[in-house]
This record gives structure tokens, C-alpha cells and sequence, in this order.
């Protein structure tokens, strides 16, 4: 008998988060004579993260926290990005700092990211909050592999004793994922695009979490019956009419018959991204 996988709703759980963050900044606010402030930096047109920029803006809108956002033209240099990085770490009504990536090619995005004030970095991908991640301490973390942690929660998914599969290793999601749930008492696994049988590793997981990139690569007869699969991938693909639609890394449509509960994309775990950075930006200004 085959049934249909509970959805991991991150849509309604991101809502419910946001309106709890909007009464603190009302609060904070006024105590403080300043609400808090996020300054997104993006470098050129690329137009998905066009979107993701002005998702994050409307959502800062929404919760009382103010942006600080920057534009730069595709031509923007290195120097030019850290002098203006620099004057953010020392701006007082900044609490949070994000560089959109990914970044034209001339550009290197990793010593940028490095130049960010780590108590500033509303991202948690500066080598020291990672490495707090790796020993265990607090700190401000990563906010996709974060999102996915507290929509488990939300669900009452207790990693605790749990085979655990993460699918990418990318520095944004995949390691730090992988670090989170090993936090949480799970037993994880990585693989990735290059790992042979990878069918036969992603049907070990309780908890199945891909974040590769590849339209629809995990299929049914990859997932352990009654598994947890999160969903990661965001992937715009145009079918043959020449509709274009927005997939994950997961065949939806087979996968819902074999898993016991599965975020749906978009709705999933994108909106949980953009929560856990306001989160982030609000854990900042009530430290400093």
C-alpha cells in the first residue's frame, strides 16, 4: 500500500517565527532607540539572486529590521567591496552583514566573507563561527542547514540515535548540515555528486537531507520507506511546452509515496533560510 508523505510545511513555520521576531524588535526597538539593521551586499545581475535579495528586504520590511542593502555593478572590485565591508563593521546600527553570493568570477568571495566582523556575520560562514560550529560552541550558524534544524524540531524529529544522510558538501549547507545533526546525536553520513552506489548510502537514512544542485536526482527507489527527506535544492527547469518551474533535488512526485514526511519546493526549506537570517541578525543586535 502506498501512502502520501505528511509535508514539512516551512512555509507556516517560517510565519509563525517571523511574527515572534516582530514583537521582539517592537520591544527591543523601543528600548533601544534603534531597530536592527542588515545590510545585504549583491554584486552584479544575476537574476535568482535578484530574488533572493528582494525576498530578504520585504522580509526585514515585515519583521522591523532595517536594510542596509547594497547594489554594486558586475565591475565592482575586490578593494572597492572590502572598504565598503570595513565601514559596516564599524557602522553602529548595522548588527548583521551578508555577501549574496555567488559572485562574479573576478572576485574572491572567500576573503570577503573573511573581512566580515564575525559578530556581524549574518550568514555564520566566517571561519570562526564555523569553527565554533565544529567544537560544539555558540555562535551565530550557517542559515540553511539551521532552518533545517529547527523545521525538524517543529515536527518533533529528534535526530537523537538517527542514521542521518547528507547528499553535498558544499560549505553552505552540506558540512555545516553535517555538523548539526552529528551536534544533535545523530550517526551521519556525507556523500555527494562523486560517491559510487549513491543510491545504496541514501537508503541507510532516517533522516535524508540533499543539497546538491540536481534537478530531481534522488528518486523513490533511493529512500528508505518512512524516512525523513529534506529537500535543499532549488532548481528552475523548463519542461517541454517551455513552462519553466522551480523543482528540488528531489523527485517530489515518486518520493512523497515512500517517505513518512518531506518538505515540498518552493515552501520547504527556502523560506526557513530567510528566517534564520533575521534570527541571526536579531541574536546580534541583542549582543551587542
Amino acid at each position: 500500500m502506498s501512502s502520501t508523505a505528511q509535508l514539512l510545511d516551512g512555509k507556516a513555520l517560517a510565519a509563525s517565527i517571523q511574527a515572534a521576531l516582530t514583537q521582539q524588535v517592537q520591544v527591543l526597538h523601543a528600548q533601544r532607540g534603534r531597530p536592527p539593521g542588515l545590510a545585504v551586499l549583491m554584486v552584479g545581475d544575476n537574476p535568482a539572486s535578484a530574488a533572493y535579495v528582494r525576498n530578504k528586504e520585504r522580509a526585514c520590511a515585515n519583521v522591523g529590521i532595517a536594510s542596509f542593502g547594497r547594489h554594486f555593478p558586475a565591475t565592482a572590485t575586490q578593494a572597492e567591496l572590502e572598504r565598503v565591508i570595513a565601514s559596516l563593521n564599524r557602522d553602529d546600527r548595522v548588527d548583521g552583514i551578508l555577501v549574496q553570493l555567488p559572485l562574479p568570477d573576478h572576485l574572491d568571495a572567500v576573503a570577503l566573507l573573511n573581512q566580515i566582523d564575525p559578530a556581524k556575520d549574518a550568514d555564520g560562514l566566517h571561519p570562526v563561527n564555523l569553527g565554533r560550529l565544529v567544537r560544539g560552541e555558540p555562535g551565530l550558524r550557517s542559515c540553511t542547514p539551521a532552518g533545517v534544524m529547527r523545521l525538524l524540531q517543529e515536527y518533533q524529529i529528534n535526530p537523537k540515535g538517527q542514521q542521518a544522510v547528507v547528499i553535498g558538501r558544499s560549505i553552505l549547507v552540506g558540512k555545516p548540515q553535517a555538523l548539526m545533526l552529528l551536534e544533535a546525536d545523530a550517526t551521519v553520513t556525507i556523500a555527494h555528486s562523486r560517491t559510487p552506489d549513491l543510491g545504496a548510502i541514501a537508503r541507510t537514512a532516517d533522516i535524508l537531507v540533499v543539497a546538491v544542485g540536481r534537478p530531481e536526482l534522488i528518486t523513490a527507489d533511493m529512500v528508505k520507506p518512512g524516512a525523513v527527506v529534506v529537500d535543499v535544492g532549488m532548481n528552475r527547469i523548463t519542461d517541454t511546452s517551455g513552462k519553466s518551474r522551480l523543482v528540488g533535488d528531489v523527485h517530489f512526485p515518486s518520493v512523497q509515496t515512500v517517505a513518512k514526511l518531506i518538505t515540498p519546493v518552493p515552501g520547504g526549506v527556502g523560506p526557513m533560510t530567510v528566517t534564520m537570517l533575521l534570527q541571526n541578525t536579531v541574536v546580534s543586535y541583542r549582543e551587542r
